[in-house]
């Protein structure tokens, strides 16, 4: 039987895992707290605790009946919490493994005022968390350099999807429409990473790097008008990048505008997105929010 091990089985990677054991498969990942790990054990997961700072108990014995590894888990700021306690063991495992995934994100490759990237684009990150992203990348590449671990790497723009979108947002009040000129960001539905991630399985590459995103960067306020318009509501006013008052965190986001090519997950993967836009993915998402 495969079994995929899930370093973080959060949002997106509990996307793909759902669709891993319909098809039969066994899954397994971490959490970080017991009440996550028993909601985890209720949909059928062997649940973990993992909260980074020492290794997970039993890990090494269950080594040998693991197929698949996605790492999922973020970078903090003493590196990736994976690979500082578990490099040795995925290391032992690299022979047997016929898959494995880092998701990373499109942060990467920094500011570019608008400007395309692609996979071979210089990573030039604008963020602590895109450095983090960085060296976390070239840890693992480390790891299949010397180890031969079948490493895929997965760059992922802003996630959205059931319960994490802009009509959510706008419903519980927290919507803005912030405008700073020439910004744009790319976006990719939380369905869409899970059907990446399955093609990627279905047809290993290990060194392959791909851009996981949709079709259409765009401005963030465009997106809360057109939620707002499928609502039925009238959109937020308009409020200058300068105006507007953010967290660091918040403030960040708006360090970076660029566009993402995506056309090696659809020539490579022979992916066909779900949802090619924002306005595809919030429409199909407008049935799972209160009216």
């Amino acid at each position: 039987m495969a079994h995929m091990f899930c370093f973080g089985l959060g949002y997106s990677a509990g996307r793909l895992a759902r669709r891993l054991v319909k098809q039969g498969w066994r899954v397994s990942g971490t959490a970080r707290t017991e009440e996550k790990r028993a909601s985890l054990a209720e949909e059928g997961f062997e649940g973990h605790i993992f909260d980074g700072t020492k290794p997970i108990e039993g890990f090494a014995q269950m080594a040998g009946e693991i197929s698949h590894i996605l790492l999922s888990a973020p970078p903090g700021p003493e590196g990736d919490p994976v690979y500082a306690c578990h490099a040795a063991d995925i290391a032992a495992m690299a022979p047997q493994l016929k898959w494995a995934g880092y998701l990373s994100t499109t942060g990467v490759y920094g500011d570019r005022q608008g400007g395309w990237v692609d996979e071979t684009s210089e990573l030039v990150p604008a963020t602590e968390r895109g450095r983090r992203r960085v060296a976390a990348e070239a840890a693992w590449q480390g790891l299949q350099a010397t180890a031969g671990l079948p490493l895929h790497i997965f760059r992922l723009a802003g996630i959205y999807g059931p319960g994490s979108n802009q009509l959510v947002s706008l419903l519980k009040g927290k919507s803005r429409r912030v405008v700073k000129p020439g910004q744009v960001f790319s976006r990719i539905h939380v369905d869409d990473i899970a059907s990446i991630l399955e093609a990627s399985i279905a047809r290993p590459n290990p060194g392959g790097v791909y851009n996981v995103c949709d079709d259409e960067a765009a401005p963030p306020q465009d997106v809360v008008a057109y939620a707002a318009e499928l609502l039925g509501r009238p959109a937020p006013p308009e409020i200058t990048f300068e105006e507007a008052e953010m967290s660091p965190m918040g403030r960040s986001f708006y360090a970076e505008s660029k566009r993402v090519a995506n056309q090696r997950i659809k020539q490579e993967l022979g992916v066909e997105l779900a949802y090619p836009t924002y306005r595809e993915g919030l429409a199909a998402l407008l049935e799972t929010v209160p009216k």
